[in-house]
C-alpha cells in the first residue's frame, strides 16, 4: 500500500505517486535550477520529507515553493484531508 493509503492493497497508489513527483521534483528544482543549498531529511518507508534551507529563499525559489504548495493544496481538496494534509512550520 502506498504512503497516502489511497489505493487498495496491491494496486499502485496514484495519489502517493503524484505527491512524490511534486515534492521530489520541487526539491530537485530548488537545488539544480535555483542553486539552493538544502538540508534534506527523508524516510522512504514512512514517506516523510523535510527540507531546511541554509539561507534566505531567492525569489525564484519562493515561487517554486508556492507552486508546490498550491498543487498539494489542490490535491488535498480534491482527494480529501484523509489522504493529504498540508501543514506549515515557519522558523
Amino acid at each position: 500500500m502506498g504512503h497516502a493509503e489511497y489505493a487498495k492493497r496491491g494496486k499502485p497508489d496514484i495519489l502517493c505517486a503524484a505527491i512524490s513527483a511534486l515534492t521530489i521534483g520541487t526539491v530537485c528544482s530548488l537545488e539544480e535550477l535555483a542553486g539552493e543549498r538544502l538540508k534534506i531529511t527523508e524516510n522512504e518507508e514512512t514517506g516523510f520529507l523535510k527540507c531546511d534551507f541554509e539561507s534566505v529563499l531567492q525569489e525564484k525559489s519562493a515561487f517554486l515553493m508556492d507552486s508546490m504548495v498550491f498543487s498539494l493544496e489542490n490535491i488535498s481538496r480534491e482527494y480529501g484531508r484523509k489522504y493529504l494534509q498540508v501543514k506549515f512550520e515557519e522558523v
